[in-house]
């Protein structure tokens, strides 16, 4: 499949903007117990899959549209830089296009994906910390992730945003698996490749610098 289809399939970043994670780029979708928070649409996604592997490629855009809010908020709020976070769910969409054959079950497509998506939001963000970037709080992309409107935004959920531009990467992404999208620690296992003992201590651990930071940010 090639790659000059991603700007059809990814051209459209509004949930950048307004709607507002080991899988192996490219592994199979079928394995054991491969759910994970995000919408299910059971046979809605099978069917999709069915057809685009049978040469309708345009049907690709409706797991795109299906996918995209989600996996953009997530990719925003890991990286804290709306074109970072763009990179990253561009690359693992067309990841996914790639290797679409190699999903068995495509009932499961988006846990697969999600999967993806965890590794290259870790490749980009390891990318812009070589280049010098250290995570910065991108105050347009992360104000527009939430999911109620600007105006039902409150003071409080914009200090946990900045809160958690403070975690490593390594905290920051456990606790968004469990505590925003609502994973289970044999799920983000799966998605990680991390140990549950070792998710649990991450998701801890950033709970308790969370609670520092915030107590911090009281004070000021």
């Amino acid at each position: 499949m090639a790659a000059d289809l991603q700007v059809a399939f990814v051209r459209d970043t509004s949930a950048l903007d307004h709607g507002v994670t080991s899988a192996v780029a490219g592994g199979r979708c079928d394995a054991p117990g491969a759910r994970v928070g995000i919408d299910s649409v059971g046979t809605s996604d099978a069917e999709v899959v069915r057809r685009v592997l049978a040469g309708d490629t345009g049907a690709y855009a409706a797991l795109v549209a299906r996918y995209r809010d989600r996996l953009a908020r997530y990719a925003v709020h890991m990286l804290g830089n709306r074109e970072d976070a763009e990179e990253a769910l561009q690359d693992a969409f067309v990841r996914a296009y790639r290797s679409l054959e190699r999903c068995d079950d495509g009932a499961r497509f988006g846990a697969w994906l999600y999967g993806i998506l965890v590794n290259r939001c870790r490749t980009t963000g390891a990318r812009a910390a070589r280049r010098g970037r250290v995570f910065v709080r991108d105050d347009v992309a992360l104000n527009g992730v939430a999911h109620s409107s600007v105006a039902e935004q409150t003071e409080g959920e914009d200090v946990v945003r900045w809160a958690l531009a403070r975690l490593t990467p390594e905290y920051r992404e456990a606790f968004l698996l469990k505590h925003v999208e609502d994973l289970e620690y044999e799920e983000m296992a799966r998605l990680t490749g991390a140990g549950v003992s070792a998710l649990k201590m991450r998701v801890k651990r950033a709970r308790e610098q969370l609670q520092v930071i915030l107590r911090e940010a009281e004070r000021v």
